[in-house]
């Protein structure tokens, strides 16, 4: 009995923490490929942590602390054995949008940092508490032509907002737009510092030149050594190209940011957006590097250990992240079996800030700015937003909305729209569903859309009707009036037949509409019939006393089975 209660509580333990389950199932010929993929990893790790926090208006270093952490913490609570998490570029705009309007007139850039890394802890709550109440369906607000269109004008932003820092030069602009118009207008006067775009320009040049025919070669690091190889060698800070300088050495202490309490709503609406993207983007990486592992997602899980990553990020002047499907496939790509690759890279990044926190103080801006460009680039998707307009119009326009949302409103209120969009197109299929009056096509076995079946024949006096979607209140006067039209036809039918198999549901509002129809076709001789119910919806019919007025001889198994009896009166 004892021995029986230690392997349920050490079950219970495994489910709650999973690094416990890595460390007893390990296996020593994984140790090699798993030292080598974290290796591999820190070459990616660094130069697009330090680019990110300057994305998110942080210093470069927290970039490098968040990246520490929450590979940690989500080593010890992340279930999926590759999943890389830090810092990512989609989150750093809304990062940026959340805490820049808190902070004062000169930017003060540890106020900044302890905004980000309360915005760290908030997102890290909602994640634990959404996990705790099961709520990983939450990611499947944002439709996917939504998401195009989010991450399209979110590329697009990104890429504007780096222009400045490519080319050398400072614009003072809020909004797209503005932005727009000031970085021309700088061009136009000729700001433009020759050596910073050099370095900017050749580092795009390179990066994405190396990624598309050289894939295996890791193509930012190559950029980076170039980049302060050049710097050191051409002094090009002397020709006004800003460097990144010496970083702060070792580790910051655990501290609890220290926050105004009028930031924590304004802080808390961010936390919602970013907490909302990352899981959307946790749980599709988490899926698809599953799918090629033969790992189960548990997305619930999934959300605990993003919590937890974010929770130790914001605790050690970090800020928020989520998953990367990018530096996950480098990792895999470098042969990672478990979370001890991101250990391997935490640790070989603690290393560097220890005993080397000058390697990178030749390293330009532009660069930097180079790294986010090509990043920003990769979260556009050009051919997904064509095949909406070749394969539906609708939702291609709702990409487009959501696009012009980040645009034109900002990064979070883009997000929100996006949302909005995605529910309410989830709205109007319901309020305006499919429809169709059936009859039997020659040839075809049972009952179809005489619109796809122009030669479908119909019992005379009767018509088969089909609603596709549930009935309650928005739809449910659609229906009515239908049905209504459907009465008035000529020549008039005695029965309308519902084929009801899609009506999933009837609420209260539906059923009282119901009621009325039935009793306004019964005045006109119309009978309203209903053939293949599902129980369930008979059920709720039947509690709502509905068969008052329908008839209950008036139910059906089967289409067939009601058109017989129609036929045998």
């Amino acid at each position: 009995m004892a021995a029986f209660e230690r392997g349920v509580k050490f079950a219970s333990l495994v489910r709650a923490v999973p690094a416990v389950r890595v460390v007893t199932t390990y296996r020593r010929e994984w140790l090699v490929k798993d030292l080598t993929a974290g290796l591999v990893l820190t070459t990616l790790l660094v130069p697009q942590g330090m680019a990110y926090a300057e994305l998110a208006g942080l210093p470069a270093i927290t970039g490098l602390y968040t990246s520490v952490l929450c590979l940690l913490g989500y080593a010890v609570c992340g279930p999926s054995r590759i999943l890389v998490l830090g810092p990512d570029s989609s989150l750093g705009p809304m990062i940026a949008a959340t805490t820049v309007p808190l902070l004062a007139a000169d930017g003060d850039p540890d106020r900044a940092v302890a905004l980000a890394s309360m915005l760290a802890i908030m997102v890290a709550g909602i994640m634990i508490l959404a996990s705790a109440a099961r709520l990983g369906f939450v990611a499947d607000l944002i439709s996917k032509p939504t998401m195009i269109g989010y991450m399209n004008g979110l590329a697009l932003t990104i890429l504007i907002g780096q222009l400045p820092k490519l080319f050398g030069f400072d614009v003072d602009a809020d909004g797209l737009i503005e932005e727009s118009a000031a970085v021309v207008e700088a061009l136009a006067d000729g700001e433009t510092v020759a050596a910073s775009a050099a370095v900017g320009i050749g580092g795009i040049v390179l990066i994405l030149v190396l990624q598309r025919w050289l894939p295996k070669v890791p193509a930012v690091l190559v950029a980076v050594v170039a980049a302060m190889a050049a710097a050191a060698a051409l002094d090009l800070a002397e020709h006004g190209v800003s460097l990144v300088g010496e970083l702060p050495e070792g580790l910051p202490p655990l501290t609890v940011p220290d926050v105004r309490l009028d930031d924590l709503a304004p802080l808390c609406a961010g936390a919602l957006g970013i907490a909302l993207v990352s899981l959307a983007d946790t749980v599709s990486n988490a899926s698809a590097f599953a799918a090629r592992t033969g790992q189960e997602v548990r997305g619930n899980q999934e959300m605990a250990g993003v919590g937890a990553a974010n929770l130790a990020a914001g605790l050690f002047q970090g800020f928020p992240v989520s998953t990367s499907g990018s530096r996950t496939a480098v990792a895999e790509r470098a042969g990672a079996r478990t979370q001890l690759t991101g250990v391997v890279g935490a640790t070989l990044i603690v290393l560097m800030l220890v005993l080397v926190p000058g390697l990178f103080r030749h390293l330009p801006q532009p660069l930097l700015a180079a790294v986010v460009i090509t990043a920003s680039l990769s979260l556009a998707d050009v051919p997904g937003s064509v095949r909406l307009w070749r394969q539906r119009k609708a939702e291609f326009l709702l990409s487009v909305a959501a696009f012009l949302g980040v645009a034109l409103l900002g990064v979070l209120p883009g997000i929100a729209l996006a949302v909005g969009l995605s529910v309410l197109n989830v709205f109007r299929r319901a309020w305006w569903p499919h429809d169709a009056v059936l009859g039997r096509a020659e040839g075809v076995e049972g009952f179809h859309d005489i619109r796809s079946y122009p030669g479908a024949e119909q019992v005379p006096g009767l018509v088969v009707y089909r609603f596709d979607a549930p009935l309650f209140f928005a739809n449910a006067k659609t229906f009515r009036d239908e049905v209504l039209r459907l009465a008035r036809s000529d020549p008039r039918p005695r029965w309308i037949v519902l084929a009801a198999e899609p009506m999933t549901d009837v609420d209260t509002t539906a059923a009282d509409v119901l009621e009325e129809l039935d009793a306004t076709l019964n005045a006109g001789g119309v009978h309203l019939v209903f053939a293949e119910l599902k129980d369930p919806v008979r059920h709720k019919i039947e509690r709502y006393e509905l068969t008052r007025t329908i008839d209950p001889h008036h139910f059906f198994p089967t289409i067939e089975s009601a058109v017989t009896a129609f036929r045998a009166q």
